[in-house]
């Protein structure tokens, strides 16, 4: 709502984003529980509504510099990408998996309440930060089904981003748009270690008291640049390359570090102007406390409560993506889409697995 045209407060927006979330993700059918292969029901509640953020944002300055309040997603506004959901596997869409590894950081549909600056000092470059309260059981549906809990019984410390995006033009004819995003969380919430217990020994071999730590960050690197126009066709017609790494403290994560890249070619096909062919592929290493874990488990025959819904070692996981969005008419879209993970869940042991699956998208407005 514009707050300027209905009561004269200039600037001022208030926003709300609302979902239906429905359904069982395939890939747990093959024993992943790393990367879904769509985004239906996870964390949705299984309701006809379900709150996704609720927030309102100031503009300053000729829309240079914006500060907003309220129920906000952390990875909505940082570690994100319009282009990121050109795919359908969780991977990638929504935003890198690694990027959401830890169950306090607020990604769709799960909101927190937050605050956020973000400023231009130039055209091409954006610095933002800003503070999200981290709660417990914010995907789960005992506290969060339907998303409107506002209480805040629930926080148990805070997350801190910081972010910096350059937005150059490259080419003769600066028609080569790019975005290079540079980012930093620390976040204050008491969780436990992936390995040790308070004696430096494996908590999941020699039991004891799991030793805890008080903090936690996360670092990371993102892009993406449009190499070349097609000559002759819509200014939108190119071929862009996204890619990135991110990389978690290796004491508190399941991910340590993922790496991706991908490819996306809009209208390659003359007469397809909006066409888009794309090609993605996505690296995950378990993090070393986790794989360790899961190695002495095994090797002393211990299978039950194993991390991470595991069955056996974890050590790394990759998934294809190949996709083609046709454009049926304006405002509706048709995506066949392929999939194939290779060590599923992370496990060697787990057999690789295709997909065959399609996305659609009807726009009313």
């Amino acid at each position: 709502m514009d707050w300027e045209h209905l009561a004269g407060i200039r600037g001022f927006v208030t926003r709300m984003t609302t979902v239906g979330r429905y359904g069982t993700t395939a890939n747990r059918m093959f024993g992943d529980w790393l990367a879904h292969s769509s985004e239906i029901y996870g964390g949705g509640g299984n309701v006809v509504v379900h709150l996704v953020s609720l927030y309102g944002e100031e503009s300053l300055f000729g829309g240079r510099f914006l500060i907003a309040g309220g129920r906000m997603s952390q990875l909505s506004d940082f570690a994100s990408s319009p282009i990121f959901c050109s795919f359908q596997n969780n991977s990638f869409c929504g935003r890198p998996k690694a990027a959401a590894d830890s169950n306090y950081y607020g990604s769709y549909p799960a909101a927190t309440w937050a605050f956020r600056m973000k400023g231009r000092p130039r055209k091409d470059l954006y610095i933002q930060a800003g503070v999200y309260f981290a709660e417990n059981g914010i995907y789960q549906n005992y506290q969060h089904r339907t998303g409107f809990k506002f209480n805040g019984a629930n926080i148990v410390g805070y997350e801190i981003p910081i972010e910096a995006q350059w937005e150059p033009h490259f080419g003769s004819h600066h028609d080569l748009p790019g975005h290079y995003k540079l980012g930093f969380v620390y976040d204050d919430v008491r969780r436990s270690d992936n390995y040790y217990n308070t004696a430096g020994q494996s908590y999941y071999v020699y039991g004891g008291k799991q030793l805890m730590r008080n903090s936690s960050w996360q670092t990371y690197f993102m892009f993406d640049q449009k190499l070349m126009n097609y000559t002759g066709r819509a200014k939108s017609a190119g071929l862009t390359f996204m890619g990135g790494y991110i990389y978690n403290s290796p004491h508190t994560a399941v991910r340590d570090f993922e790496v991706y890249g991908a490819l996306l070619s809009q209208g390659l096909i003359p007469g397809r102007p909006e066409d888009v062919f794309g090609v993605a592929f996505s690296y995950v290493s378990i993090a070393p406390g986790t794989r360790d874990t899961t190695m002495a488990m095994v090797a002393a025959g211990d299978y039950s409560g194993m991390p991470n819904h595991a069955t056996g070692v974890q050590t790394n996981a990759e998934v294809l993506e190949i996709d083609y969005s046709i454009n049926v008419m304006r405002g509706v879209t048709f995506r066949p889409d392929f999939q194939y993970y290779i060590h599923p869940n992370g496990q060697v042991g787990l057999r690789n697995s295709a997909m065959l699956g399609f996305k659609s998208y009807v726009s009313l407005f």
